[in-house]
């Protein structure tokens, strides 16, 4: 809550509280003498955008600064409109990715006093000590500058609460930027790769640790680009595996050199997690969107960290693309999941500001949502009632698969189709149709309700024997530690006979916990 005396706010409305706002921390950490006139304020999309405006306007902030994502624009927007009616001598400064492009044609932007564009560490600082130092506001009111000299910068670290430590993700980066320049991507803007000192950062990871953090979520864009700098920072959370950690990493898929696999497979099941990009198999599509994969590489890479490492594998897929239609979505579907990754996450193309991906809007009929989160519509190639269908498809597919908590029945699907040489996106794809009908909401389907609706599909629907879809979807049952057993699954596996449910050590969340059981 706001304090008495402080004259500067940074504050976000966050997806859910279990995110912590990374980039307001770095705001805070640069605000050098301004600091202790400063307070961080972290919100949830959640709250009623009235009551945080009446909160903050009742507040002695003089500067509000607004960070502003894909995820709460709209949110955000009533807040800071309620907040100029309750309060409009408060200035606010908006900035973050949703706000550092197409800048003037918002309408959030209309009712701030300064937006500011691109990377705010310093630029931040700069604006507020000249609000506060002299009698006249700047007047330009989009503020833009060269990026911070990244050595220069003060990390963010300490300033993660104990309560952030014990409660929330959090959030670190050994890099700023991207090499590559898929045109979705806001990180294509970017003209190279910053690092921080790694002396630096590792001490400050040492105080995280020592401060009890277990989980860390690297934001880095690419962290596999340097072998060498990836192995150092490995190497050094290596040693400290005894604690239990869990590391997420996002990787480029095609590069895993040797010096990388080496260290990779010395870490114990369920301490790694890698997010990989493929977002299409299709080579013409991946060039069009100027996607660098090779895939021959990428199929090598996947089977030796499925065949010789205890890595978390998540995979992501985006539908939607230029050109691509439902026919070669579903074979790059099949071809990934043949490779076996712990979960693939199927996403819809959003239209991030910024992004050269609008170039092609015309030629491919590109038709995106005009609300956040501006997913695709339709295109050329896709059309809406196939895009919808896709949505419940991925919504279906992270319950079941993603999940981890039908292990033993998936496993058994996939062994059957695999016989008979038949396409795992067709066959969930009408798996998802059923539940669609079935279960109106995909968002609040009961995990119960999950197990009988797939029971009755693969008996009515796919003529399995009662007593094989009971005996695996019961095994699976019993694997989360769950004794409830419910009556349409009884009879098949006594709760003596079930799996082990034991957890092994690691601070890995529940979902990854859910594919180290046996």
């Amino acid at each position: 809550m706001p304090t008495t005396t402080a004259k500067i706010c940074l504050t976000t409305l966050n997806s859910t509280y279990h995110h912590a706002a990374f980039g307001l921390r770095y705001l805070f950490a640069n605000l050098q003498e301004l600091q202790s006139q400063s307070q961080v304020i972290e919100w949830t999309i959640h709250r009623p955008p009235q009551e945080i405006a009446q909160k903050l306007a009742d507040s002695s902030f003089q500067i509000i600064g607004f960070g502003v994502y894909i995820w709460n624009t709209r949110q955000t927007l009533e807040v800071v409109r309620a907040l100029k009616k309750l309060r409009p001598q408060i200035i606010v400064v908006l900035g973050g990715p949703e706000v550092s492009y197409e800048t003037e044609s918002q309408e959030i932007c209309q009712f701030a006093d300064y937006v500011i564009k691109g990377e705010a560490d310093i630029l931040f600082y700069q604006l507020c000590r000249q609000i506060l130092s002299t009698d006249s506001l700047p007047s330009q009111k989009i503020i833009s500058g060269s990026l911070p000299e990244i050595k220069s910068l003060q990390l963010p670290y300490r300033y993660y609460s104990d309560k952030d430590i014990q409660d929330r993700i959090i959030y670190v980066e050994a890099s700023r930027g991207c090499p590559y320049k898929c045109e979705y991507c806001l990180s294509s803007l970017d003209k190279s790769v910053r690092n921080f000192p790694l002396e630096n950062f590792l001490a400050e990871m040492k105080i995280l640790l020592d401060r009890g953090v277990r989980q860390f979520k690297f934001i880095d864009r690419t962290f596999n680009l340097s072998p060498t700098t990836s192995s150092q920072i490995l190497q050094f959370f290596l040693e400290h595996i005894d604690k239990g950690l869990f590391l997420h990493f996002e990787m480029v898929p095609d590069r895993l050199p040797e010096e990388l696999k080496k260290i990779i497979s010395r870490f114990p099941a369920g301490s790694l997690q890698f997010e990989i990009g493929i977002q299409t198999w299709n080579p013409q599509v991946a060039a069009l969107v100027s996607r660098r994969n090779d895939v021959t590489k990428v199929r090598e890479n996947l089977r030796f960290l499925r065949e010789e490492t205890g890595v978390h594998t998540h995979a992501d897929l985006i539908a939607g693309l230029p050109s691509e239609d439902l026919a070669s979505f579903a074979r790059g579907f099949d071809e990934l999941a043949a490779l076996e990754p712990d979960e693939i996450q199927v996403g819809i193309l959003k239209r991030l500001k910024g992004t050269p991906i609008i170039r092609h809007d015309q030629e491919w009929q590109m038709n995106y949502n005009l609300e956040a989160p501006f997913q695709i519509l339709s295109t050329k190639t896709i059309s809406a009632e196939e895009i919808r269908k896709v949505q419940y498809f991925s919504k279906h597919w992270d319950l079941i698969a993603n999940s981890g908590n039908f292990k033993s029945t998936i496993s058994q699907i996939k062994s059957g189709l695999q016989s008979q040489k038949a396409s795992l996106f067709d066959w969930f794809w009408n798996l998802s149709t059923f539940l669609s009908q079935r279960h109106e909401k995909a968002h609040s389907l009961h995990l119960i309700d999950l197990f009988e609706s797939l029971l009755i599909y693969l008996i009515e629907k796919e003529k399995w024997p009662q007593s094989e879809a009971t005996f695996f979807l019961a095994q699976d049952y019993a694997r989360g530690g769950r004794q409830d057993l419910p009556r349409f699954l009884r009879g098949e596996l006594s709760l003596t006979q079930s799996p082990s449910s034991a957890r092994p050590v690691t601070a890995a969340p529940k979902r990854q916990q859910a594919h180290l059981r046996h």
